[in-house]
């Protein structure tokens, strides 16, 4: 993806979602040709020249101070993660930078072991991409066996716009999809020069309608927490909470862990999943065995 393609459709977006009324300008007279503020009125608002903001949205302002960067988000009523967004995309890499591969990414041995640990509740590593790292028999069990797939279709993006069993699995298929969106535009702007993400963009937009009208909007989010939703063949409805946690020394890398609320009919489904699956659902039984050595992943 192109930085200066990211950062004229995050910029264009967010000033068309903002009415002169929500930003407090009084609109000139006249007809508006556009939806939302005109490149004007965000100028006006965060005190630079129609110029230096029209150069910025096409991406050829060069240098930009964060003291502009961040006059703009408060114009253009940024939230956090948007304001971190602009930053990023307004930043594009050196060409060396550039030029400069990707380290694979690993999962440490004690993420494995930690998995194995949770093995009454579906939990995964997520990578680059939302490419799936390593997952433990719950999560297998609830979405797929990524283990069983090739390395390149480990992806939960492939997954929920690919797979025929995502939107009868996911209830809010429309929401799950969006997110999933949302994430990859967070990644395209730290990684706007990774090959194996214009491949994912490409492979999704050629397979998927859905997914190639939805790669138009450029929102993005990142939820550390959420509730889902979920109908299984086997077990029926399931409401689930999901925790996203960091992992120390990637920051590409998460522990993605679903847990039910304790003694509710989701508990008892997601209990009866993991008898269906031979994975013991109570914390105190021994852990199942680590897979092989030779299973453990490496991915770029």
């Amino acid at each position: 993806m192109e930085p200066s393609t990211g950062i004229r459709e995050f910029l264009t977006t967010r000033r068309a979602r903002i009415t002169p009324q929500q930003a407090g300008v009084v609109p000139a007279g006249g007809a508006r040709r556009v939806p939302g503020l005109r490149r004007e009125e965000v100028a006006r608002l965060a005190g630079v020249s129609v110029e230096y903001y029209t150069r910025l949205e096409r991406g050829r302002a060069g240098q930009v101070s964060e003291t502009v960067l961040d006059a703009i988000s408060r114009a253009l009523q940024l939230d956090d993660i948007e304001r971190a967004h602009l930053l990023t995309l307004a930043r594009p890499a050196s060409p060396a930078h550039r030029r400069r591969p990707m380290n694979p990414q690993r999962v440490r041995p004690g993420l494995y072991r930690l998995l194995d640990t949770l093995d009454h509740v579906p939990a995964m590593i997520q990578g680059r991409r939302m490419d799936i790292l390593a997952s433990n028999k719950m999560a297998r069990a609830l979405f797929a066996d990524f283990d069983a797939r090739p390395h390149r279709d480990r992806n939960m993006a492939r997954y929920v716009f690919l797979d025929a069993h995502a939107p009868e699995l996911l209830v809010d298929w429309e929401r799950s999809a969006g997110d999933c969106i949302a994430h990859l535009h967070l990644y395209a702007g730290r990684h706007p020069d990774d090959p194996q993400l214009t491949e994912l963009i490409g492979e999704l937009s050629l397979r998927s309608p859905r997914f190639r009208h939805m790669w138009g909007n450029p929102d993005v989010v990142c939820h550390g927490m959420g509730t889902k939703h979920f109908h299984h063949p086997l077990v029926g409805d399931l409401t689930l909470d999901h925790e996203v946690l960091g992992v120390s020394g990637d920051p590409d890398q998460a522990l993605v862990v679903y847990t039910p609320e304790p003694a509710s009919p989701s508990a008892e489904a997601l209990n009866l999943l993991g008898s269906w699956t031979g994975t013991p659902t109570d914390p105190s039984a021994t852990p199942h065995q680590q897979a092989p050595s030779g299973e453990r992943q490496q991915r770029n």
